[in-house]
């Protein structure tokens, strides 16, 4: 093989590696992408790649296709390699550099029962290192016996070197989308998205958006508290919040926060969502009709409790509230206020809408006076509106 054709050729096996972090389907696709690589490069028929957990290795990826080696893989995942003379990878664990074995069958220390499922003879083990740390190895196997050229050995150890780049970068991007899947359990899915992302520092310090938002609280709770036992009550409120966190993602809204039997969701911020104010009003008509199915089997425990939801438009500030180790996503101004009052001034079952709200929604959603109201902190009334359907 000629230089430029072995460059180009580490160069396709580099491209895929890359091409399947880019793709970011998780560390799975990027090490099996790396094992078949290597397996291309080095001319081997299959191969295995594992990753150092202590003293022993763990196969994680194989080249897929050849009969038998489902088996072989399903048998190393139940038996992992140690560090001794037994195995090939074990041999590149203990001599921290690459190791061959001929012909298996004529090696009186290899003994791996694997070897049975596939009939490979010929093993190339290449280790794989960070920063001076041996992180997993690569074995990569032939069907006849005979030992792998210099120049294969060297092209598959080339190819190591970046294969250990390649597998840092993935085990990083699976750490930060797991710990987004994690945080996204206490805060909103876009709350978490923003706050991993490059201008999220920023949108998190503060900044005014035009929102709609929506309060939602039960009426009675306070005495259904006061009487229910705690299994009943803490049962109720799981069963509420969870319907709440189905719809959310449903419709676009973004969790500001839970606090006991009231919610306060927020549409338009931090993502942008078109015709954020039709979406409040639907989301709190599929709230109200996902209640009515909820409060049918809680008054057979004595619960009788209804729902009153609020909505307003209108400019706020937003961004990070709170103190060091404790913040949260929040709203501040005066159609949060708004929005609240109006849920408090709500009668079971009914959802009430501000003016601003209304004016955006007017056409496509069927409304109804309910009059001026006086809000507590407003020194006007306030024309409001019930939604009676979408």
């Amino acid at each position: 093989m000629d230089e430029v054709t072995r460059l180009r050729d580490q160069l396709a096996a580099l491209g895929g590696v890359l091409g399947a972090l880019a793709r970011a389907e998780g560390f799975g696709p990027v090490l099996t992408e790396i094992v078949e690589s290597a397996a291309r490069l080095s001319g081997a028929e299959h191969g295995q790649l594992y990753l150092a957990d202590g003293e022993l290795l763990h196969v994680w990826a194989d080249t897929p296709g050849r009969e038998g080696l489902e088996a072989a893989f399903a048998y190393s995942v139940e038996h992992p390699h140690a560090r001794d003379r037994t195995t090939v990878v074990g041999r590149v664990a203990l001599s921290g550099r690459a190791e061959q074995i001929p012909d298996v069958l004529a090696d009186d220390e290899y003994d791996y029962p694997a070897q049975q499922l596939v009939g490979f003879r010929a093993l190339l083990g290449v280790p794989i290192v960070s920063e001076g740390e041996l992180i997993g190895a690569l074995a990569l196997g032939r069907n006849t016996p005979g030992a792998f050229s210099e120049e294969q050995v060297e092209i598959v150890l080339a190819f190591a070197d970046q294969a250990a780049v390649a597998i840092a970068n993935a085990r990083l991007l699976e750490a930060i989308e797991r710990q987004r899947t994690e945080l996204a359990r206490f805060v909103s899915p876009q709350v978490a998205a923003l706050i991993s992302s490059p201008d999220g520092e920023q949108v998190l310090a503060g900044h005014r958006a035009y929102i709609s938002c929506l309060f939602a609280d039960l009426r009675n709770f306070t005495g259904f508290a006061e009487t229910a036992a705690p299994e009943d009550l803490i049962e109720v409120l799981r069963s509420y919040h969870g319907a709440i966190g189905a719809l959310i993602p449903e419709h676009g809204g973004t969790l500001e926060h839970f606090a006991g039997d009231g919610v306060m969701v927020f549409f338009n911020d931090p993502v942008p969502v078109e015709d954020h104010e039709l979406r409040a009003v639907r989301f709190a008509l599929a709230l109200r009709e996902r209640f009515e199915e909820l409060a049918a089997g809680w008054r057979s425990r004595g619960a009788e409790l209804a729902l009153g939801v609020g909505i307003e438009a209108g400019h706020a500030t937003l961004g990070r509230i709170g103190f060091e180790g404790r913040y949260d996503y929040g709203a501040l101004g005066p159609v949060t206020n708004l929005a609240s009052r109006l849920s408090t001034l709500a009668v079971p079952g009914q959802v009430l809408i501000g003016p601003r709200l209304h004016a955006a929604v007017e056409h496509r959603v069927e409304t109804g006076p309910v009059g001026e109201l006086e809000l507590k902190g407003f020194a006007r009334p306030l024309a409001a509106y019930q939604v009676v359907r979408a």
